[in-house]
């Protein structure tokens, strides 16, 4: 896996991903999940419908950053993942953090390809950017999946940690034990990195999408640890 992907997957990259639960705050709130035995469901459906997603749109961004786009292609790459994410509060989470991982990107990956992503998408989704950057620093369409991938769950397993106080070396092996989908998901990004933006899956999740919307709402009416 290429160090820029393990650099952006770090939970100490500077991009806000650790003040989003990735819909797991609600679910804890409707006491849906309550122990580790119920995060592996969890952590597996959300892994193969927004993070394969979330997987598909950074290899296709990784692609695109290695081998030149024309003009517009980076905010029609961000149009079809809008497209694809039907809850407003997803949407407004995933493009914070990919402003946070844009300003920290620019530090460490300084390019013309990053300043023309921007300069059309100036609050770009968050896997996009982080395609983008992993496609810049010399990675592959596979290292910038794998990188959402493995966030899509190891952001929802430290908030689980925080939230209800789990044994974070139970936690870390259930994440461990999804590997196999973890790479799975991974190959199954890869394999249409290099299609056209409108062509590129898109999975699903009702269920998170509704709890995403909750979580909004409630985190108005109430202090909730995380943004998301």
């Amino acid at each position: 896996m290429d160090l820029s992907a393990l650099i952006l997957a770090d939970s100490r990259f500077p991009g806000g991903g650790h003040v989003h639960s990735g819909g797991l705050e609600e679910v804890i709130a409707r006491k849906l999940v309550t122990h580790e035995r119920d995060l592996p469901g969890f952590l597996s459906g959300r892994l193969r419908t927004a993070g394969l997603l979330a997987a598909v749109f950074a290899a296709s961004s990784a692609h695109a950053a290695a081998r030149g786009v024309h003009k517009g292609h980076w905010s029609r790459l961000d149009a079809e993942l809008d497209a694809r994410t039907p809850s407003l509060a997803q949407r407004e989470a995933s493009r914070a953090q990919g402003r946070g991982t844009a300003r920290a990107g620019r530090v460490a990956w300084p390019s013309p390809v990053l300043s023309a992503l921007l300069a059309e998408t100036p609050r770009p989704h968050h896997p996009v950017v982080l395609g983008a950057l992993v496609g810049v620093a010399g990675g592959a369409p596979l290292d910038a999946a794998t990188a959402v991938a493995y966030l899509a769950i190891s952001g929802p397993a430290s908030a689980a940690v925080r939230l209800l106080g789990l044994d974070p070396f139970a936690v870390n092996a259930v994440v461990a034990r999804l590997a196999p989908e973890l790479r799975e998901v991974s190959a199954r990004a890869d394999a249409v990195a290099g299609d056209d933006p409108a062509e590129l899956p898109a999975p699903g999740s009702p269920a998170l999408d509704l709890f995403a919307e909750a979580h909004a709402r409630h985190h108005e009416e109430e202090v909730r640890l995380f943004a998301s």
